[in-house]
């Protein structure tokens, strides 16, 4: 079973922090990307007394999630939803926006199971349909954008999502080959990249063709977008006193984070005033000193656990209405 293979990304530091808000008497704490469930069925079992809600937009993550967390009954609700629709599903729960929730997780990226399950075509490593998309009931794939989209538009992804400096040498190559073929496969993606690319692009940073893998799968699901309302958006969810962790896994998510996270710990009061009202006080108070990282022996026993970048907040204040 799919599970077996999943093993939670820096999962002690994810409880400890949020454990000071979920051992409080009747918390609820938000699994925003439930994946395959091994934060959540964590922290259902380190705190006894919480309920968890559990978001994911891939049905098959929640089919699978919802076996390994029925030991747990109505403790765990699970809900079809992307996270930015994180305010909308406690409303739909009953959860009073005035009393908030206790805690907020994220683990951001692609779950073990769309990284293993070879039809989903996340992975550069086997050959599948070019997919990508992370809720397989809606929107485009990974092989309409590379099909379909103008050649400055794909430069641009490539190099926004992916950071990749050869996006023009790639895109190029991309052009010229769908015009005589459409795209319909991992593998001769990955070929074209590794044939595009200079020598010297190829001698470092892993295989050369991560860096287009993650900016297609970006666009095809909005992710960066997704995040942008998400993140604010759960920090208003929070309760004074909640915690929201969030585990990132490239620069610009964690970029996006850290932002966030410091425009909320920072005063908004205008400059020169001899004493700052409590309106222009901090709502977040930060809990990571920058972001922390896995240990080399956490790597060892989980080689995608190496790029994660972990950040977490305390919410010390109510907004003021």
């Amino acid at each position: 079973m799919s599970e077996s293979r999943h093993v939670p990304v820096m999962l002690r530091r994810c409880l400890d922090l949020l454990a000071p808000a979920l051992e409080r008497p009747g918390a609820v704490v938000v699994d925003c990307t439930l994946g395959l469930g091994g934060h959540s069925e964590a922290m259902l079992t380190r705190f006894p007394e919480v309920r968890l809600i559990g978001l994911d937009r891939d049905k098959e993550a929640l089919r699978l999630s919802g076996e390994r967390l029925a030991p747990f009954g109505d403790r765990a609700t699970l809900v079809h939803a992307v996270y930015d629709e994180l305010p909308e599903v406690l409303d739909r729960l009953g959860i009073p926006r005035a009393h908030g929730v206790q805690g907020v997780l994220f683990d951001l990226g692609v779950s073990s199971m769309q990284l293993d399950e070879a039809d989903r075509g996340f992975a550069y490593a086997q050959d599948a349909p070019l997919d990508m998309r992370m809720d397989q009931t809606t929107g485009i794939s990974a092989a309409e954008v590379l099909n379909t989209y103008p050649p400055g538009e794909l430069v641009r992804i490539l190099r926004a999502y992916g950071e990749e400096k050869q996006a023009k040498r790639i895109v190029s190559a991309i052009v010229r080959e769908r015009e005589k073929e459409p795209f319909t496969t991992s593998a001769r993606l990955v070929q074209l990249i590794r044939d595009a690319l200079p020598q010297a692009a190829k001698r470092t940073g892993g295989n050369p063709a991560k860096r287009t893998f993650q900016a297609l799968r970006i666009e095809v699901n909005g992710e960066l977008g997704v995040l942008e309302r998400a993140v604010p958006a759960a920090v208003k969810a929070l309760a004074v006193g909640g915690r929201i962790g969030v585990l990132s896994y490239h620069s610009l998510e964690d970029r996006l984070v850290k932002q966030v996270f410091a425009a909320g710990a920072a005063t908004t009061a205008p400059p020169g005033l001899p004493v700052v009202p409590e309106e222009y006080q901090p709502r977040l108070k930060l809990l990571t000193r920058g972001a922390e990282l896995p240990t080399e022996e956490e790597i060892a026993e989980n080689r995608r656990a190496a790029p994660a970048r972990f950040r977490g907040a305390e919410r010390i204040r109510e907004d003021v209405r």
